[in-house]
């Protein structure tokens, strides 16, 4: 299914674009703004630790229907705040936890999906 900036932001359409999301993606980021202008510090971080050790992953931007999106991704992963990494349909964590798995030397392999 496609949606578009337009769609109905109702929680069954955002919870059905984010199982579908996830499910379709190696590795995801829900943030809020995209890659090229994150709207957020966390999301900023959270774009730069992925991309030093993945070139391809898919980001959502969040914040067109930031209550919605956080009710969804809160009842995947039971993480409230945003930004949330998933690897191979499995959460990893908001930016600190990224930033404590480059810190260990684990942040590579975690994002890998070989």
């Amino acid at each position: 299914m496609t949606f578009s900036p337009e769609s109905d932001h109702d929680a069954a359409a955002i919870e059905e674009r984010v199982e579908e999301t996830i499910a379709e993606n190696d590795v995801v980021l829900f943030m809020k703004g995209n890659r090229l202008m994150p709207q957020c510090g966390y999301s900023k971080r959270a774009v730069q630790l992925i991309s030093t050790h993945v070139s391809e992953f898919e980001t959502v931007d969040v914040l067109p229907a930031l209550p919605q999106y956080r009710e969804a991704l809160s009842d995947r992963s039971d993480w409230e705040t945003i930004p949330q990494t998933f690897v191979d349909g499995e959460f990893v964590g908001g930016s600190d936890v990224l930033a404590e798995l480059e810190e260990r030397g684990e942040l590579e392999s975690t994002l890998s999906t070989e």
